[in-house]
């Protein structure tokens, strides 16, 4: 606590007049364009991997980067990610929903051994709050995972994304660069477009395309980070060589 205080003083002779100025530019008139779900991971620092400031987006962080799918409320507001993104995208009108999971994420970590199913009892999960959330709302992702590892980890998996009617294909690591983990974490990080495309408040939107969602990937030990490309079936790193091609697909598929 006391290495936040001393954080919290440099911050005061430092930056906090600039922060100040950047929150009176936007005070009157915000414009954020993104909705933003992340892993609460404290290697994640999302506003300095992608750049943006004061203003520019609605940051939203639990364990595993996970949005519930609706189908475990009888009333879709009974959770803070449904609540996030009404309160973003309904309220806000924000177009752009981005889902960034993560390597060696530790609740992805953890959810690769629930598939003991020992480890994943109802016993042992009433000793780990962890554990029944990742039970509860990433069994999905878990099944998807062993489902695609059982046919030898090479055969692209469907998700569904903005509608009933739209899927869109992906291959997992395909160049074989990642740990069996990592994997998980990508699988699960698009298995939440679905999530997201469940509830009924954002289905107007997402069916008149006046809606998007995205999903990002980081590499924590390279920094590099990964988009998934619609067109290119995978996720792809975003560098020198790959961004004007990716800019052109979203302005193709998300404008």
């Amino acid at each position: 606590m006391e290495r936040i205080l001393r954080g919290i003083m440099r911050y005061r002779n430092t930056t906090r007049e600039q922060m100040v100025k950047e929150f009176q530019r936007v005070r009157d008139n915000p414009e954020p364009k993104a909705v933003f779900f992340t892993c609460m991971d404290s290697r994640m620092i999302p506003t300095r991997y992608t750049d943006t400031h004061v203003g520019d987006m609605f940051v939203v962080r639990n364990a595993g980067n996970l949005i519930p799918h609706a189908h475990h409320f009888q009333d879709e507001h009974f959770s803070c990610e449904p609540a996030a993104l009404e309160l973003g995208c309904v309220v806000n009108d924000i177009r752009h929903i981005i889902v960034c999971g993560h390597s060696d994420c530790k609740a992805m970590n953890l959810l690769y051994m629930l598939r003991d199913p020992d480890f994943a009892s109802k016993n042992n999960r009433r000793l780990s709050s962890l554990r029944s959330w990742l039970c509860t709302h990433a069994t999905t992702s878990l099944e998807k995972f062993l489902e695609w590892g059982e046919k030898g980890m090479r055969d692209p998996l469907i998700f569904y994304s903005e509608s009933g009617l739209r899927r869109f294909v992906a291959y997992i690591d395909p160049d074989n660069q990642f740990a069996v983990e990592d994997k998980l974490s990508q699988i699960n990080t698009l298995q939440q477009v679905s999530n997201i495309a469940s509830y009924g408040f954002l289905k107007p939107r997402l069916e008149s395309h006046d809606l998007h969602i995205h999903a990002l990937w980081f590499d924590i030990y390279t920094g590099d980070i990964y988009y998934f490309s619609r067109g290119s079936k995978r996720f792809v790193p975003v560098d020198e060589q790959s961004v004007e091609k990716l800019t052109e697909e979203v302005k193709r598929y998300y404008s």
